[in-house]
């Protein structure tokens, strides 16, 4: 681009900021005038900060119970000779004698994955530090829509409590697994989980789509129209741009979800066969033709692929920001991590079909979608390079967040490199559906996820609540899960190559897969220890966030980017006075001997302008 238009552009920007500034000026002063009551402050706030809170909180809530689900299954796993009476004091008929049912085992996968992939690692996540960041590091005072912002939100609770209460009907919530194809989950008579449990679940994640498509809009208005004066884009901190680029992919995928879901209720409630064709259950023939259950895999993956990298994009903005700073250098290569976000935003949405290698897929075709999943491995070890090399020779602070920023960039690189091996597509007819394909996506996207979540709220806490979590706890939760995932998942690649096949609930027939008793027992035992620790984390937010040592500093980490230029405690608005203006980008560490310049500091005279 020539000086010219960047001129051009830089001025238009600059008009549009001081409007901006002059509509809201003193807004941080005058806001106290109307009286806010609790309701209007802590629930149905439309402060962008209280938002990112009720996600964060709520995401938490929705991690204990995923978490609880899978150390139930894992129960049933390493002992399935065994009863545990207490079992069938919580569960009644779904554990009788103590022993998981078969029919509860499939219902607590189906409800541990759908819990943790939607409503943990996509709302809680995106929806938390979206929310926190974007009008802090734009420099706004909100988002383009508060009113928009809040209903995201309580569409997100209202799928909640939907989902949740799934859980309590007669007949059980849904168990066709997270994914739920058809006919399973288009026939009501095909499994107790496929009645009234699953309407809830669709109705559930419908309207999650459309909370999801509520927030990314708002996303991505504010990212475009409401940064600063001098803020250009390739000023914003990467925490921003792969929030904007989630956005993007959501807004763009989870209508094609939204779709498949309402042909699934037209399936089971008004006749129709857009996935049922040919079926005989309990020895009736059902009338329904024409239809393909693979259509709806189609629809599915076409969200589903580009849902892990809605769920690993921001994890990577964050863990980029976190990293930089507690290195005290700049971000290495900041305009090739720009440019690897990108290229996986558009590759996200042209692997969808390495699912269905096994499906029946022409092979012809699957090949141009091996090529194009290898081809994601690309931007993904580009980032990877840069944050190794940001770490190279840095000045490095060890902080609880910057151990899970690390321990992040461990688990993608292990994790992703098995996807080497599913992406192959003549591999996965042996490995699909085996514990080869759980190690691989729990540690490259679930684990991951977490640990770039963990290291965002280690690191932002400060910010949301004026005071900080308790160092020592931070440390023994990042090493506990740390060695714990990979006592867990690491395993299991083994039992994968070996033939396990996944959503069993007992080996015990197989004389081939004996071998594996201990080991189950084992990745059971690490995988109990590792929820207690994550129940010390949830107890270190809450007990830090009323009696957690208070932050007297503006600018705790020494970080160069805008949200440590507002007060301690924010009120609404962000900044009492203007809105500060910006002239350089966010990664001016070590420059000058200064240990960093924050954006807001004019260019020196021997400085060139990014």
């Amino acid at each position: 681009m020539n000086e010219h238009t960047h001129h051009n552009t830089q001025s238009a920007a600059d008009t549009h900021g001081a409007l901006h500034v002059d509509h809201h000026h003193g807004n941080g002063h005058d806001h106290g005038h109307h009286k806010e009551t609790f309701i209007s402050k802590y629930i149905f706030s439309m402060d962008h900060k209280t938002i990112a809170k009720q996600f964060l909180i709520t995401g938490m809530l929705w991690a204990i119970v995923g978490g609880l689900f899978s150390v139930l299954f894992r129960l049933q796993l390493a002992y399935p000779d065994e009863s545990f009476p207490i079992l069938e004091t919580f569960f009644g008929n779904w554990a009788k004698g103590g022993q998981i049912q078969p029919e509860f085992y499939y219902a607590l996968i189906t409800m541990h994955g759908t819990v943790l992939v939607f409503f943990v690692l996509t709302g809680g996540l995106s929806g938390t530090f979206a929310n926190l960041l974007i009008p802090l590091q734009v420099g706004a005072r909100d988002m383009a829509s508060p009113f928009m912002n809040m209903l995201s939100y309580w569409f997100f609770f209202i799928a909640s409590v939907v989902m949740f209460s799934s859980l309590f009907v007669q007949t059980g919530p849904a168990s066709g697994g997270w994914t739920s194809y058809p006919p399973l989950s288009a026939l009501g008579q095909a499994s107790v989980g496929s009645k009234i449990g699953m309407d809830l679940w669709i109705v559930s994640m419908a309207l999650f789509v459309v909370s999801s498509l509520l927030g990314g809009l708002n996303y991505i208005a504010t990212i475009l129209n409401m940064r600063t004066k001098g803020m250009s884009m390739t000023r914003l901190p990467l925490t921003i741009w792969a929030l904007f680029f989630t956005a993007i992919l959501g807004v763009l995928s989870f209508p094609v979800l939204f779709s498949g879901f309402i042909l699934l209720l037209f399936d089971r409630h008004l006749g129709t066969s857009f996935y049922l064709s040919d079926i005989v259950v309990a020895g009736q023939v059902l009338p329904n033709e024409g239809g393909s259950a693979v259509l709806y895999q189609h629809l599915f993956w076409f969200l589903g692929h580009p849902e892990v990298y809605i769920i690993i994009l921001p994890a990577m903005g964050l863990v980029s920001e976190v990293m930089s700073v507690n290195s005290r250098k700049p971000i290495f290569g900041y305009m090739a991590m720009v440019g690897s976000i990108f290229a996986i935003t558009i590759l996200a949405f042209l692997v969808w079909a390495h699912h269905m290698f096994v499906s029946g897929l022409n092979p012809f075709l699957g090949a141009f979608f091996v090529l194009l999943t290898l081809l994601i491995a690309i931007p993904s070890a580009i980032k990877v390079f840069n944050w190794i090399t940001t770490l190279w020779r840095g000045n490095l602070r060890f902080t609880p967040g910057m151990m899970f920023s690390i321990g992040f960039v461990s688990l993608f690189i292990s994790g992703g490199l098995t996807g080497i091996w599913l992406g192959n597509s003549t591999l996965d007819i042996h490995l699909h559906d085996t514990y080869f394909v759980i190690a691989h996506f729990h540690i490259v996207m679930g684990v991951s996820a977490f640990f770039g979540m963990f290291a965002g709220v280690y690191h932002w806490f400060p910010k949301m609540f004026g005071r900080y979590l308790n160092n020592t706890l931070g440390y023994i939760h990042f090493w506990v899960t740390l060695a714990g995932a990979y006592l867990i998942f690491w395993p299991m690649h083994y039992q994968g190559m070996a033939g396990v096949p996944r959503r069993y609930l007992d080996f015990r027939l197989w004389s081939s897969f004996n071998h594996f008793n201990d080991l189950n027992i084992f990745i059971t035992i690490v995988s109990i220890i590792v929820f207690a620790v994550q129940l010390l984390f949830v107890f270190n937010f809450f007990y830090s966030m009323f009696k957690g040592r208070k932050v007297r500093s503006l600018n705790p980490w020494g970080s160069a980017s805008l949200e440590w230029t507002t007060p301690i405690n924010p009120g609404h608005g962000n900044w009492p006075g203007e809105i500060p203006e910006v002239h350089r980008w966010a990664y001016d560490y070590s420059k000058d001997g200064r240990d960093f310049i924050p954006q807001t500091e004019p260019l020196g005279p021997n400085e060139t302008k990014h």
